[in-house]
């Protein structure tokens, strides 16, 4: 019989299995705060769990475990990235960066990603699987237990579309904010996606207080397409308008992620269409160097970045650079995994491309 995931289930899924074993509800919060206040994932360690109690749970669940698999630190900022193994073999990446107001970590929702964006590390060694709201979590839990820190805010902009993986993405955020467990204000969390409008839409009806991070990239249908296959099924329109209504539903400012890219999308041009697009939204443009992936021919000096966002601000278009993390351990999301597929084997022929 294969066991039950325990560290993915609801207080109120828990209560209702231990219910089922005859037991007292209120053991499901004896072990739902073993699980994410003590961070306790050994049955045998819950010691105000009677013997017999904790045999009969080891026989129908188990945590699943990240293992860390390789560790990189920043001798330049104190970014650190992490590759872990899952329990199945696969890999994905996850990193813990340093901010004056404290450490923010940036985890993975999928192995691999099955989008396609052209610059993007992640894409090139193929889509797995998505992850379980328990292997999500643990990322935040492992890292925190390594670095011997709390976290203050959690990005999901790893490897991996979080819209695409909705449902798991939901409950790791209801375990992650639960005021019984780890108790992390949604307003501390990010998450990004490449644009699947019907899913903004569906997040904007929770109304869960997250800030809505949408991958733009060009403001041209005809380039965003070529470089963000997602394009062809939600062109920049129909993004446009589920985020205005993302904004209208939470009151929340969304941000536009924007890859500067030499040739492609940092003309005077590009500046013009995109301002026009976005003036007047509740919105703010965060510029991103592009990090060098060895299969990819893109780049941008952070000059130029500078550059566009002159030209942006010039337009009266909020716009940031945002900060360069880590450029000195493979801070590019995939590569990492890529590279640890490419030594096993694992990515020869195995995925989807």
């Amino acid at each position: 019989m294969e066991k039950t995931d325990l560290l993915s289930l609801s207080l109120e899924e828990l209560a209702e299995e231990l219910a089922l074993m005859g037991e007292k509800k209120f053991r499901a919060k004896q072990i739902f705060q073993w699980l994410h206040v003590k961070r306790v994932f050994d049955l045998d360690e819950m010691t105000d769990i009677s013997v017999q109690l904790r045999q009969r749970l080891k026989e129908k669940f188990c945590v699943n475990g990240l293992f860390v698999q390789k560790r990189l630190e920043s001798a330049i900022d104190n970014t650190v990235k992490y590759l872990y193994r899952l329990s199945d073999g696969n890999f994905v990446e996850t990193v813990l960066m340093e901010y004056n107001y404290g450490r923010s970590i940036c985890v993975s929702t999928q192995v691999g990603c099955k989008m396609g964006c052209n610059f993007c590390a992640s894409t090139i060694a193929g889509y797995v699987r998505s992850l379980s709201p328990s292997e999500i979590l643990m990322q935040i839990y492992e890292t925190e237990r390594d670095a011997g820190i709390r976290v203050s805010g959690v990005v999901l902009m790893g490897i991996g579309e979080p819209l695409d993986n909705f449902d798991n993405v939901m409950r790791f955020l209801e375990l992650v904010s639960h005021k019984d467990g780890n108790n992390l204000s949604l307003r501390h969390v990010t998450l990004s996606t490449c644009g699947i409008v019907p899913r903004i839409y569906e997040l904007a009806e929770k109304r869960l207080g997250l800030t809505l991070s949408v991958s733009l990239h060009s403001a041209d249908n005809r380039r965003r397409s070529e470089i963000m296959p997602v394009n062809r099924t939600y062109d920049i329109g129909e993004l446009l308008e589920a985020c205005r209504y993302y904004i209208q539903h939470t009151g929340r400012r969304v941000t536009f992620e924007y890859a500067v890219i030499e040739g492609v999308n940092s003309s005077e041009a590009d500046a013009d269409k995109l301002s026009g697009l976005l003036r007047g939204m509740n919105c703010h443009v965060n510029l991103i160097p592009v990090n060098r992936v060895r299969e990819r021919s893109y780049h941008t000096g952070r000059s130029g970045v500078a550059r566009f966002a002159k030209m942006l601000e010039q337009r009266g278009i909020n716009a940031t650079v945002r900060r360069t993390l880590g450029s000195d351990i493979e801070a590019a999301c995939g590569q990492l995994r890529r590279d640890a597929g490419q030594q096993d084997g694992t990515l020869e022929g195995g995925a989807d491309q």
